[in-house]
């Protein structure tokens, strides 16, 4: 019996000529995956935390900011008073402008040429104006008319008053922001009418509905979705509009906040005083609109996402858990 070998393999010069082998989806789990390298994004990003740290170490050590006058006067009664004042000409003109301003909205929506033409002018005359000389209108409203009364149009005068007993310096500020804000407000009411479904109205006006009904119990809720991100930036422009206010010697925090630095000088840290208070003012009513919308948005979106607030719960609940799960067990015979 002989010994035999395999033939030697041709020679190919190197080159494999085995076919090509895909690679097995089961296997797929064992190739290293390289996450893309994002270079410029990191570059910006540490720019922009050299900037911040920059600037927090600029307020933190530079002595002009005179933190210490800051303290002093952020809880101020003085300032505090103002910022009362502040929220209740924001609330007074936010209720009788977009009550106003619905009622214009819908008088567009009119087909009444009358109504239309009538809510059109209004809303273009005072978009038109700015805020200051409206109220400054408003505040020298007793050098047009020295008297307001009631009586027959064209005829007798019944009952008159004083103009400036009737209006006073606050009566002619909330006139003017009212007033002035009702002509967006109507803007943004009937943008969000507008983007509801016509044939919803059919379908109520079809199972007898009356029409006041309709628009109460079913364009309203709806439309909400779309009113309120806008009227929620017209209340935020609002409460910071009342600083205009200052030109009638209202004590609102702005102007207060001008009288005590025009008395000690210290400008700089009382303007952070009113800083402090229109951000902290601000984020409460942007907190409140989260959550208005969120209530609204229910018919659209049955499983709305988690709060901020049901996400850091949820965050320590899972930090709890992993803790937990670490810590090693005792023994039952006691320890070792």
């Amino acid at each position: 019996m002989g010994l035999t070998t395999d033939p030697a393999p041709p020679d190919t010069g190197g080159t494999d000529l085995a076919p090509h082998k895909e690679a097995d989806p089961g296997d797929l789990a064992a190739l290293r995956v390289v996450p893309t390298r994002h270079y410029g994004r990191w570059a910006a990003a540490l720019a922009v935390l050299v900037l911040t740290a920059q600037f927090t170490h600029g307020l933190v050590t530079n002595p002009v900011w005179e933190w210490e006058v800051f303290r002093a006067y952020v809880l101020s009664e003085t300032i505090v008073s103002a910022v009362g004042l502040t929220l209740q000409l924001t609330a007074y003109a936010t209720v009788l402008g977009f009550a106003l301003g619905t009622v214009l909205a819908f008088m567009r929506l009119s087909r009444n040429p009358v109504l239309q033409t009538v809510a059109w002018a209004y809303i273009w005359i005072f978009r038109s104006i700015p805020m200051i000389v409206q109220l400054v209108f408003w505040f020298n409203l007793s050098a047009l008319y020295e008297r307001l009364g009631l009586g027959i149009p064209f005829g007798p005068v019944f009952w008159s008053v004083d103009s400036n007993d009737l209006i006073g310096t606050i009566g002619a500020a909330l006139i003017g922001l009212s007033l002035h804000q009702a002509a967006y407000a109507a803007e943004i009411v009937r943008g969000g009418v507008i983007s509801v479904d016509h044939g919803q109205l059919e379908a109520a006006a079809a199972l007898g509905i009356p029409r006041l009904r309709q628009i109460r119990r079913i364009v309203l809720p709806q439309a909400m979705r779309a009113i309120l991100p806008t009227a929620g930036n017209e209340i935020i422009g609002l409460l910071k509009g009342t600083s205009v206010v200052y030109v009638m010697a209202i004590g609102e925090l702005f102007y207060q906040v001008q009288v005590i630095y025009g008395r000690n000088g210290h400008v700089i840290p009382l303007l952070m005083v009113a800083t402090a208070w229109y951000v902290f003012l601000t984020s409460v009513l942007s907190v409140a609109q989260y959550y208005v919308e969120r209530h609204f948005a229910r018919g659209a979106n049955r499983t709305p996402p988690p709060t901020p607030l049901q996400r850091a719960r949820d965050a320590l609940a899972r930090l709890r858990a992993g803790a937990a799960d670490k810590t090693p067990a005792t023994p039952r015979g006691g320890t070792a």
